[in-house]
C-alpha cells in the first residue's frame, strides 16, 4: 500500500495474486463488500460463488421495506477458440461444484474500496471491476479485455427479488420482463421498484429472452448457521458481446430513475475512485498509507444517509442532513450504542466532523424517555429502545467529538437533551434503568430483556441478563456526570448537583465492585439474587480507559494484569474467562447454539480500543500498545477482505465469526492504530 503524495495519495491496494489459478476452498472463504452510503450493498465470495442469503450484486436498503437481493448473481460464460468457460461459481444442493472459474483467476485486489478479477481464459486475460455509485442504488460491472484473442461474453443475470434475511425461494420467482435494446426492465411487484439493466458495449448487444432456471443453489454459510440454504433462481435471459483486446464491456443496474444509464460508466467508475482519494485526502498524513489508508476507506463503508422518511422530513425543517451508522454487515442495521460507539474512529479519526455532528443531532432527534434507541428494525421508522448503555454511549461520543472540533454550538444545542436524559436516569425510566438513591450507581434490568452490550437473546432466552449494577454502566455514568461537570462550568450552568452525583457514585463503586480475592473487579453487583458476579469480563477495562476512570488509580495495574492474563488475544478481547462454567472456545452451530457462546469467551475485536487506551495510562510504550494490533492487521486479508469481522473464536487459530465487517471493530482498530503511531 503506497501513496504518491501527500495533495494527492494513491488508493491503498489489497492484492491476492494466483499465477496457476486460485484454491477454490481458499477463495471461498474470503468476501467482498462494496456499499452505496445509503444502507445498500453488494457482496459475494472471491470465487464467484454466493455462500449466503446475502449475497449478492445489487442488494439496495429500500424504504418501508429494508434491503432486498434484487440481483442475486450474474451467469458469466467467455467464448474463446471456440471453447466455453465459466467466470462464476455454484455449489448445488446435490453437492455438484461448479468452480473452474477458480482456476482461471490469476489475481483478485481491491484498489481502494473497488473490488477487481484478472482472468486467464485461453490465450486472452481480462479484468472485471465492479462498484456501487454512491449515493444511488445502482450498479455498474465493467469488463475489459487486456490481451489475447477475442472473447465473447454471455452476462445472465438471476433477479431474486426478496428481503436480504427472507425466506429462500423454493419455487422460483420469474419477473416480468420489458425489452428495449440493449436495456431491460424487470419487476416483481410487492413494492420491490423495477429493476433496470443495460448493456454498454462495443457491439450490438440484444437481450436474448432464453429464460434458464438455475440448479438448486446451496449456500453453505446459512447452513452452517442453520438456516433455509438452498434457492432456486430464473434467469429471463441473457446479454451477449464479443471483446477484442482494449476494448470494454459494461453492465448498468439501477433502481433509479432510468437516466443514471445514460452516463458513461468509465467515468462513473473513476468519479468513485476520485471520492475515495479525496477520503484519504482529509486523514492525517500517517492515516493516507499503509493499514491506516486501508481501515478509513473501510471506514466509509458504514457511514450512511438513512433511507427512513421520518428522517428526510426532519432533516428538511431543521435544515440538518440526517446520518448514521450501519453496525455490520451483512444483517445489522443502524444501532445506538453501536453508532456512538464507533463515532470518534468512523469520523473524527477520518477527518468527517461535519458527519459527526449529523450523526449525533439525528440520534439527539431520536432521545425518548432519557434513552437513545438501541437499534431501527429493518425497514422501519421507529427505533427500539431497550438498552441501558447506548445513552451514556451518547455522553463519550459527544465528549469526543468536542475534543476533536471545539464546537460550542453543538455543547449549547445538546447540552439541555443531556441535562434531561441524567434527571430521567435519577428519576427512573424505562427498564427498571434508575439510580440507586442508596449509593448513587446505576442499575437496570428488566425480565425478558436485554440492556446491555452482552445482549444475546435467543427464544425469549436472555443469555447473559446482568440485571443490578454493572460495571461498564457504571463506568459509564460516572463518565458522564463528569462530563456534565464540564459542560456545566463551560457553559455557565450550575454543575454542583452533577460534582455531588459523581463524588457519591465514585465512592460506591470503589466500595462495592472491588473482588480483592480475584484482584479484579465484579462484572456485576447487586444481582437479582443480591449476589454479585465474579465473571472475569473485559467490561472493567472501562473503568480505566473513559476519560473519566471511575476507578481508584492503584488498582489500574492488577485489573490489567488479569484482564492481560485470561482475555487477551491477537485479535481483542474474550468476552469470558477460560475455566468459568459457561465459558465457550468456538462461536458455531444454530442460532441458539451461536447465542450461547456470544458472550461467553468468543473475541470481541472492538475491545482492544479500550484495552490499548487503558494500558497507555498505565505504561506509555507505544510500541508495545502498537504490538497488540497486529493480528487486527493481519486479518484485513481474511473473511471479510478489507475489512474486519465482528468476532472470533476464543482459541486459536481465532477463526472470524459474525459479521465479515463490523463498524465499532474497525473504528476501534483504525482509532488505536493513529493513537500508538502505526503505518
Amino acid at each position: 500500500m503506497t501513496s504518491s503524495g501527500t495533495d494527492c495519495p494513491s488508493l491503498p491496494r489489497l492484492a491476492f495474486e494466483w499465477p496457476t489459478g486460485a484454491d477454490f476452498p481458499d477463495v471461498l472463504t474470503r468476501e467482498w463488500l462494496v456499499s452505496n452510503g445509503r444502507g445498500g450493498y453488494a457482496s459475494g465470495t472471491v470465487a464467484r460463488c454466493n455462500t449466503r442469503r446475502y449475497h449478492g450484486l445489487l442488494i439496495p436498503g429500500l424504504e418501508k421495506k429494508g434491503r432486498t437481493v434484487l440481483l442475486a448473481r450474474l451467469g458469466e460464460q467467455a467464448v474463446v477458440g471456440g471453447r466455453t468457460y465459466r467466470l462464476d461459481a455454484e455449489e448445488h444442493a446435490d453437492g455438484t461444484q461448479v468452480s473452474e472459474a477458480a482456476t482461471l483467476l490469476r489475481g483478485f485486489h481491491l484498489d481502494g474500496l473497488v473490488p477487481h478479477w484478472v482472468y486467464q481464459v485461453g490465450e486472452a486475460r481480462f479484468q472485471r471491476k465492479l462498484m456501487l455509485v454512491h449515493g444511488e442504488n445502482t450498479l455498474i460491472v465493467v469488463w475489459e479485455h487486456l490481451s489475447g484473442p477475442a472473447v465473447t461474453l454471455r452476462l445472465r443475470p438471476f433477479p431474486a427479488m426478496r428481503m436480504h434475511d427472507d425466506k429462500l425461494h423454493h419455487a422460483p420467482l420469474e419477473p416480468t420482463v420489458s425489452l428495449r435494446g440493449t436495456r431491460v426492465e424487470m419487476r416483481a411487484g410487492d413494492g420491490v421498484p423495477p429493476m433496470k439493466l443495460r448493456v454498454y458495449s462495443p457491439c450490438a448487444a440484444p437481450f436474448v429472452g432464453l429464460v434458464e432456471t438455475s440448479a438448486p443453489q446451496f449456500y453453505r454459510v446459512e447452513k452452517s448457521r442453520g438456516y433455509d440454504s438452498v434457492e432456486t433462481l430464473v434467469s429471463p435471459g441473457y446479454f451477449e458481446c464479443t471483446l477484442r483486446p482494449g476494448e470494454h464491456l459494461a453492465l448498468g443496474v439501477t433502481t433509479e430513475d432510468e437516466v443514471v444509464l445514460d452516463r458513461e460508466p468509465l467515468e462513473t467508475l473513476s468519479l468513485e475512485y476520485e471520492r475515495e482519494r479525496r477520503l484519504l485526502v482529509r486523514v492525517p498524513e500517517e492515516a493516507r498509507t499503509g493499514v491506516p489508508a486501508r481501515l478509513v476507506l473501510a471506514a466509509d463503508q458504514f457511514i450512511i444517509d438513512p433511507t427512513r422518511p421520518v428522517d428526510n422530513a426532519w432533516g428538511r425543517a431543521v435544515g440538518q442532513d440526517a446520518r448514521s451508522v450501519i453496525a455490520g454487515y451483512h444483517w445489522f442495521t443502524d444501532w445506538g450504542r453501536d453508532t456512538m460507539i464507533s463515532l470518534e474512529g468512523l469520523t473524527l479519526s477520518t477527518g468527517r466532523h461535519r458527519t459527526a455532528a449529523a450523526i449525533l443531532r439525528t440520534f439527539q432527534h431520536y432521545v425518548k424517555d432519557g434513552l437513545l434507541p438501541n437499534l431501527f428494525p429493518e425497514g422501519e421508522n421507529e427505533g427500539l429502545y431497550h438498552t441501558a448503555d447506548a445513552t451514556m454511549w451518547f455522553f463519550h461520543a459527544v465528549d469526543r467529538y468536542l475534543e476533536h472540533t471545539k464546537d460550542e454550538e453543538l455543547l449549547r444545542d445538546v447540552y439541555p437533551t443531556m441535562a434531561r436524559i441524567i434527571e430521567h436516569h435519577q428519576k427512573g425510566t424505562r427498564h427498571n434503568i434508575r439510580v440507586d438513591p442508596a449509593d448513587g450507581l446505576l442499575s437496570q434490568g428488566q425480565e425478558g430483556y436485554q440492556l446491555t452490550w452482552m445482549d444475546a437473546k435467543v427464544d425469549g432466552w436472555v443469555v447473559t441478563p446482568r440485571r443490578g449494577k454493572v460495571v461498564e454502566i457504571n463506568a459509564l455514568w460516572f463518565n458522564a456526570l463528569r462530563l456534565m461537570v464540564e459542560w456545566s462550568e463551560r457553559l455557565g450552568k450550575d454543575a454542583k448537583p452533577y460534582a455531588a452525583a459523581a463524588e457519591k457514585a465514585y465512592a460506591s463503586f470503589n466500595r462495592r465492585f472491588w473482588n480483592a480475592s480475584e484482584a479484579c473487579l465484579f462484572d456485576l453487583v447487586d444481582g437479582e439474587d443480591g449476589k454479585d458476579d465474579p465473571a472475569v469480563r473485559p467490561n472493567q477495562v472501562f473503568a480505566i480507559s473513559l476519560k473519566n476512570p471511575v476507578l481508584r488509580r492503584d488498582k489500574w495495574e492488577p485489573v490489567l494484569e488479569k484482564v492481560r492474563k485470561e482475555l487477551l488475544t491477537p485479535v481483542g478481547l474474550r468476552s469470558l474467562a477460560p475455566g468459568h462454567a459457561d465459558y465457550k472456545a468456538n462461536y458455531d452451530g444454530d442460532l441458539r447454539a451461536r447465542d450461547a457462546a456470544y458472550h461467553q469467551g468468543t473475541v470481541w475485536g472492538w475491545l482492544i480500543g479500550h484495552y490499548v487506551d487503558a494500558t497507555l495510562k498505565v505504561n506509555t510504550d507505544k510500541t508495545a500498545a502498537r504490538a497488540l494490533l497486529k493480528g487486527l492487521a493481519e486479518h484485513l486479508e481474511h473473511a471479510g477482505v478489507g475489512q474486519i469481522s465482528e468476532i472470533f473464536d476464543a482459541t486459536a487459530p481465532y477463526r472470524p465469526r459474525g459479521c465479515i465487517a463490523q463498524a465499532w471493530s474497525v473504528a476501534e482498530a483504525l482509532r488505536v492504530f493513529l493513537k500508538t503511531g502505526v503505518h
